[in-house]
C-alpha cells in the first residue's frame, strides 16, 4: 500500500512543483491566448473528412492534474471544421466556441486522435449521434471531480467508435466515470474489463488501454502493447499511445 500510495502521490508532487517553479506564464484566463496552434490545416484546404481528439492542460493549478480535451470533425468536402467542448459555464456542450486546434487558455494542444479520409467518414456520423444524444447536457450537469466533465464526454464519444483505438491520457480526470451508469463491463476497446465505484476508483485491464488503476480520479498505469508508464499528473512516459 505504501509503495502505491507513493507512485500516486510523487508523481502529483513533481506536478505540483513543475507549476510552482516554473510558474503558470499563461496569465490571466480571460485573456489567456486561444488561437490556433496550427495543428490543422485550413478546412478549404485539406477535402478529406477529418477526426481529431485534442487535449490540453487545465486553467491554474487544476492544470497540475488535468488536461481538458475537445473533439473536432470535418465531413468530406466541408468548408469548415466543427468542434465540441464540454464545459462549466452555460450550455455544458460547446459547438465551435474557440478555434478547432485553438490553445487552451494559453495553453498548447497536444494531438490524441488522428484520423483521415474514408475511415473517418464512415465514423462521424457515430460521433455525432453521441454527442446529439449525451443525456449530461443540462445546466449544471458538468462536475468537475468525478465527472461528467469534458473528458467523460470525449470518453463517450471515443467509446462510440472502438475502430478508433484511442486511449485518453492518464492526465483526463473524469475519462473514467460511468456515465453509462453501468460500473463494470468490456472497456472502451472491447479488449478487456473495467469496473468503477461511481468514478471515485476503478481498475481498467486491456490490450488496448493496458492496465489502469484509478484511485480519486488519479490514474496509475502500465502500457504493454506500446510500452509507457501512465503517471498520476505527469502523464504518459514510454511510446507514444499512437493516433
Amino acid at each position: 500500500m505504501l509503495v502505491f500510495l507513493f507512485l500516486v502521490f510523487a508523481p502529483l508532487a513533481a506536478s505540483a512543483a513543475r507549476y510552482w517553479w516554473l510558474a503558470d506564464d499563461r496569465g490571466n484566463w480571460q485573456t489567456a491566448d486561444r488561437s490556433s496552434a496550427g495543428l490543422l490545416q485550413p478546412a478549404a484546404a485539406h477535402p478529406d473528412a477529418v477526426i481529431r481528439v485534442f487535449a490540453a492542460r487545465t486553467v491554474r493549478w487544476r492544470g497540475i492534474f488535468a488536461v481538458h480535451s475537445w473533439i473536432v470533425v470535418k465531413e468530406k468536402n466541408a468548408s469548415a471544421y466543427t468542434r465540441y467542448d464540454y464545459t462549466a459555464w452555460g450550455d455544458p456542450i460547446r459547438t465551435n466556441g474557440f478555434a478547432p486546434d485553438g490553445r487552451w487558455f494559453g495553453a498548447g494542444p497536444e494531438t490524441i486522435v488522428a484520423l483521415d479520409g474514408e475511415r473517418a467518414e464512415a465514423l462521424i456520423p457515430k460521433i455525432r449521434y453521441v454527442i446529439e444524444t449525451y443525456k449530461f447536457r443540462a445546466y449544471g450537469d458538468y462536475s468537475a471531480w468525478p465527472g461528467p466533465n469534458s473528458n467523460t464526454f470525449v470518453q463517450a464519444a471515443l467509446d462510440s467508435v472502438p475502430e478508433l483505438r484511442a486511449v485518453l491520457p492518464p492526465t483526463a480526470i473524469g475519462k473514467d466515470f460511468p456515465y453509462t451508469g453501468k460500473w463494470f463491463g468490456l472497456s472502451p476497446s472491447g479488449t478487456g474489463v473495467y469496473a468503477s465505484l461511481a468514478g471515485f476508483v476503478g481498475l481498467k485491464v486491456g490490450w488496448i488501454e493496458g492496465l489502469e488503476i484509478n484511485f480519486l480520479g488519479a490514474v496509475l498505469g502500465v502500457d504493454i502493447r506500446r510500452p509507457a508508464l501512465k503517471l498520476p499528473g505527469l502523464g504518459r512516459f514510454g511510446i507514444a499511445a499512437g493516433v
